[in-house]
């Protein structure tokens, strides 16, 4: 099936390392045109070495009016990628501090939110139809462990707003905005293997035990995450609005 976004802009978030990374190149495959958003300029430099016509803004998502400006200076965009995430773990809900969960709700719903008001009113106004997918994450709705546990809050929250959007933006007439979520469990992204190498034991032992209890027998790659994401931008998925599409392998039905 192929898919082409010839003529079409994108915008990825997160887009210097991993899932964004790998969603940002694989965009610019199918011909669209590429903006990758990262707060790490080295990161964007490598990826501007391997796609040249690739467009980078380095910014931080935790500043507001910094990322408005930018995601204005964006535009037009045709179609969206909520994927940066704060993902380190900062301890159970009892000893949570004020300020990690302040960080972890700024970049993990907060800027989503920010330039989904940005690229969805753009759209309304150009008479646009667009789509947009908000990376979240099986556990929005389960604990991998307890070191999770803000994590886990924001992605709930991403997936209650990716269902209001997609009931409030759909309606526009010709303007027809889709707005899914995409939710894989742990993905064998760089950052994501180097931790569980490196990471507590109990970590390592949660990770074995959900390995254990996926029915396809291991964790999905960055590609099988982004091969969802493209599927959902896609006209292909024309009909499909406001879902939270697990890629986890059938773990959350075993």
């Amino acid at each position: 099936m192929e898919i082409n976004f010839n003529g079409r802009r994108a915008l990825v978030t997160g887009a210097g390392k991993g899932i964004g990374r790998c969603c940002a190149k694989t965009l610019a495959k199918c011909g669209a045109k590429v903006v990758a958003l990262s707060r790490t300029q080295s990161d964007l430099d490598s990826l501007k070495q391997e796609c040249p016509e690739i467009e980078t803004i380095c910014l931080d998502l935790r500043d507001w009016k910094t990322t408005r400006d930018a995601a204005e200076g964006a535009l037009p965009i045709d179609l969206l990628i909520n994927n940066a995430a704060l993902v380190v773990p900062d301890g159970p809900l009892l000893t949570l501090t004020e300020e990690s969960f302040d960080d972890k709700m700024k970049v993990n719903l907060k800027s989503a939110i920010n330039i989904t008001q940005v690229v969805a009113r753009n759209l309304i106004e150009r008479k646009a139809i667009g789509s947009m997918v908000n990376v979240s994450s099986i556990f929005s709705t389960r604990n991998l462990n307890n070191d999770m546990d803000s994590y886990s809050m924001c992605k709930a929250a991403l997936d209650a707003m990716t269902r209001s959007a997609a009931v409030q933006f759909g309606p526009h007439g010709v303007c027809k905005i889709r707005v899914n979520s995409v939710n894989p469990c742990v993905t064998k992204t760089k950052i994501i293997m180097e931790y569980i190498r490196g990471g507590p034991p109990e970590f390592q032992k949660a990770i074995d035990g959900q390995i254990d209890r996926i029915p396809l027998g291991k964790l999905p790659e960055e590609q099988d995450v982004v091969d969802t994401i493209v599927y959902l931008l896609s006209d292909r998925s024309k009909m499909v609005n406001g879902q939270c599409i697990y890629v986890d392998g059938g773990l959350t039905v075993s």
